[in-house]
């Protein structure tokens, strides 16, 4: 057929197109050829009754027809007449229908006009993996769009995903593999219960079929959530809490935690990756993230009212890293650790702040904060537009700058054995 197409039906005899021995199940071995076409579509239409219903390894009715959006009056209508004239039902649960791959500008693919892009080009120049995940970012219930500036941004992507399970894996080389969850602080219980929503919102995804969805789910939470948040906090305690700390393994338990759901949830699409992160995730584990169970909704875990508290402080730590980053455009500071933040607060958020006054510093990634309840200084202050009432003033912090946390500190100095540390490092050290 490969050679000389469908006309190798017709042209030659059974006993060539047919194993030898091949016996129907009721035990005849003569075979003859049915050479005549009723109607294409007719044909096509009761394929379900002649794959379906007579194999035994397969059950009627399908589980998905699977085609392109200009099937709806051609194999579906006909798959769908031919079966509730004859079963009563339905020959699918599922239809799903997908556009047509087009360029960049939406135009149709062609060889005259120079816009066809080859996936085997793609994948010699930046692996299946793209080839993969340009399919599961694009809604395919429209046209599917691609080129070189689409690959582009899906390549980088793709690195910002593998990088965040990079540095997961990199925190977990000495994890003891104990359970710490009772030793989580909150900021690690906000993570845990962002996990949660996010296998809630992939699952629901997968099962509807929107793979668009799943990828924006786990590239959001790996850029947002985690990379721009969680994790830069976390390298304050990971790497500067006594190794065996309590609070450093909670944080490592929490990276375990996410690693591994976060792998199993972007297997289907990113098959090779996912199964090559699970190699090398420490402790005991399945043999490959195939044979693992697809994570679960753990309902323990989420916690809607502490997400919402969050919520109000990533805004004022947005407001804040504005600010900086001003002061820094200035010149007036180099690392944000270099900075005193004074914040200026309306009643609400200042008894809001006044609950996590001794972790400002670990979430503003700053050496000193103080908080205060308006009005603020009309001079050298910065006001967000999105947060009425919020006033922040940037100082240099006082002190030396100790050399192992980068932390300025007015005790860096004071220690004769060591001085070049902070009061929290001697401690560890000693």
């Amino acid at each position: 057929f490969t050679k000389e197409g469908a006309d190798a039906w017709f042209t030659h005899p059974v006993e060539e197109l047919l194993p030898a021995g091949t016996r129907c199940s009721c035990g005849a071995s003569e075979w003859r050829k049915e050479t005549d076409i009723l109607d294409v579509w007719f044909d096509s239409g009761v394929s379900h009754a002649a794959v379906l219903v007579k194999d035994d390894r397969v059950s009627w009715p399908a589980g998905i027809y699977l085609e392109g959006s200009d099937q709806h009056r051609g194999w579906f209508q006909s798959s769908l007449i031919a079966s509730v004239g004859t079963k009563d039902a339905a020959p699918y649960k599922t239809v799903l229908t997908h556009g047509f791959v087009v360029d960049g500008q939406g135009k149709k693919m062609s060889k005259s006009l120079g816009n066809v892009v080859s996936p085997q080009d793609v994948i010699k120049a930046n692996g299946a993996e793209v080839i993969r995940l340009w399919v599961s970012a694009e809604d395919y219930r429209d046209d599917i769009k691609i080129s070189k500036e689409i690959i582009d941004r899906l390549v980088e992507a793709y690195r910002k995903i593998r990088n965040t399970a990079r540095f997961l894996l990199g925190n977990l080389s000495d994890y003891d593999g104990r359970d710490y969850r009772n030793h989580m602080l909150q900021i690690d219980r906000w993570a845990m219960s962002r996990l949660q929503g996010l296998v809630k919102k992939v699952t629901e995804a997968y099962e509807k079929f929107e793979f668009h969805q799943v990828y924006h789910s786990i590239h959001n939470f790996c850029i947002v959530d985690m990379s721009s948040f969680y994790l830069d906090i976390l390298k304050d305690r990971l790497y500067t809490a006594r190794a065996t700390a309590e609070e450093r393994r909670a944080a490592q338990w929490v990276l375990h935690e996410i690693l591994t759901v976060m792998t199993r949830l972007m297997a289907p699409v990113l098959s090779f990756t996912a199964d090559e992160i699970w190699s090398f995730i420490p402790g005991k584990r399945e043999e490959s993230v195939f044979l693992s169970r697809f994570p679960v909704f753990d309902q323990g875990f989420h916690d809607a009212s502490l997400e919402e508290k969050w919520e109000r402080l990533i805004a004022i730590r947005d407001a804040v890293n504005k600010s900086l980053e001003l002061k820094r455009k200035e010149r007036f500071i180099g690392n944000s650790l270099e900075a005193k933040v004074i914040l200026f607060l309306n009643d609400e958020d200042y008894a809001l702040l006044q609950g996590y006054k001794d972790f400002l510093t670990t979430l503003f990634i700053v050496s000193e904060v103080v908080i205060d309840k308006g009005p603020a200084p009309v001079s050298d202050i910065f006001e967000s537009t999105d947060l009425p009432g919020v006033a922040i003033s940037v100082r240099k912090a006082p002190g030396e700058k100790c050399q192992r946390c980068w932390n300025w500190r007015i005790e860096v100095g004071s220690f004769k054995d060591a001085p070049e540390l902070c009061q929290r490092c001697y401690n560890v050290l000693k």
